[in-house]
């Protein structure tokens, strides 16, 4: 019987392996960008450095994203931020935790621009994530609370998310006459099947370019559910447009593609949402601008954009039935004149007439509901109508 051998440990020390750097190539523009985020994160960490050699307290301001920090730019059409700031304190207890997890952040986005990375929110948030030395504590409860740091760190900063090198999770689709170069890959928007193009979170002009745009304007739509109809419809082949969805509330990827392809295609913008607060209030933050994203206002708001339905006297003017009714609770009124009251909507005598005629009628009512008119009533009567009568609300 053959003896068994083994082989002996060599002996030799193993080091830690550095984290390897993407051999994505960098742009010009992206190189720029990512030093004035690195400069800005050294200027931030000097600053609490210097502070703890002179033993006086660090600290840092972070702009504060907040209602009372917002102003309405009547004349540009969207929020914009104000110049308020919060000192983050490190001896202050209320402001510790936020303080060591903003300089955590600073550093893992620091290490993604050094490796020229990038990592998810959920990645950031358990990239920082362990339990404090010698403590029971962690650095975060959760991902709401980190996402909510990288947030403060955008505007302390000066940076957007994408300079920062973070995605977010993909939420919207498209479709339609559009060639989209994305990462150097060509993806023809027109042979896309039923999936559809998943639109990224990070939509910024180094990343995403538009080739071959031959539509005449963007339609889009609430709901991925709405969104197939019109593709299974071919909508967007028929009148000559390209067709999104953005799952509820889009994302801010789905924002910036919408604001690109309206500024720098000119194309109009219509949204076709749910006669309900909520489909008020997307339509608001695509048009002016969210508050807690007001630094954003600028590359995000479409001050043009149209609300293209459903719309309160639909109940009457199509003869829906009594089962599309959904009441509305007290929850959807207190919404509704909060939304009424927003200054863009204030002086608007169409909106102040939509809400009060829904709030009148006691009910909302989804987009959906038009189905029980016709599978197609949506895509065939309802929408080619309301543009051909340019029926919208502005």
């Amino acid at each position: 019987m053959a003896k068994r051998t083994t082989k002996k440990p060599s002996g030799k020390k193993t080091t830690k392996k550095a984290p390897s750097k993407s051999k994505r190539p960098v742009s010009a523009h992206r190189a720029e960008r990512d030093k004035a985020t690195s400069d800005a994160i050294n200027k931030l960490a000097t600053g609490v450095v210097k502070a703890a050699k002179a033993k006086a307290e660090p600290q840092f301001d972070v702009p504060t994203r907040a209602a009372s920090n917002t102003k309405w730019d009547k004349k540009a059409g969207i929020l914009r931020m104000g110049d308020a700031a919060n000192t983050r304190q490190l001896f202050n207890l209320g402001q510790a935790r936020k303080f060591m997890q903003t300089l955590l952040h600073s550093k893992g986005i620091g290490d993604l621009i050094e490796q020229n990375k990038t990592s998810s929110l959920r990645g950031m948030f358990y990239q920082g994530l362990h339990t404090i030395e010698g403590t029971k504590e962690k650095t975060f409860d959760d991902q709401t609370e980190s996402d909510s740091v990288l947030e403060d760190l955008e505007v302390a900063l000066g940076s957007l998310r994408e300079e920062l090198h973070i995605f977010a999770k993909k939420r919207g689709t498209m479709v339609g006459n559009i060639t989209v170069v994305d990462n150097g890959d060509e993806i023809n928007c027109r042979r896309m099947g039923t999936g559809g193009y998943a639109i990224p979170s990070i939509c910024e002009p180094d990343v995403i370019q538009f080739k071959d745009v031959k539509a005449d304007f963007v339609l889009h739509v609430e709901k991925d559910t709405v969104w197939q109809r019109f593709n299974e419809d071919r909508f967007w082949e028929q009148h000559n447009c390209i067709l999104t969805e953005g799952s509820g509330q889009p994302t801010r990827g789905v924002r910036r593609l919408l604001h690109r392809l309206n500024k720098e295609h000119n194309l109009p913008i219509y949204c076709l949402l749910d006669c309900d607060p909520w489909g008020h209030y997307i339509y608001s933050v695509i048009k002016q601008g969210s508050i807690s994203l007001a630094f954003e206002s600028e590359r995000l708001a479409i001050p043009s954009a149209k609300f293209l339905g459903i719309r309160a006297v639909d109940y009457q003017r199509c003869g829906l039935s009594d089962d599309v009714k959904i009441e509305l609770n007290d929850r959807d009124t207190t919404r509704a004149k909060q939304i009424a009251a927003y200054p863009w909507f204030k002086d608007d005598k169409q909106w102040q007439k939509e809400i009060k005629q829904m709030l009148a009628n006691g009910f909302k009512m989804e987009v959906e509901s038009l189905i029980t008119k016709d599978i197609s009533y949506v895509t065939e009567e309802y929408v080619p109508a309301r543009l051909k009568a340019k029926d919208w609300l502005g």
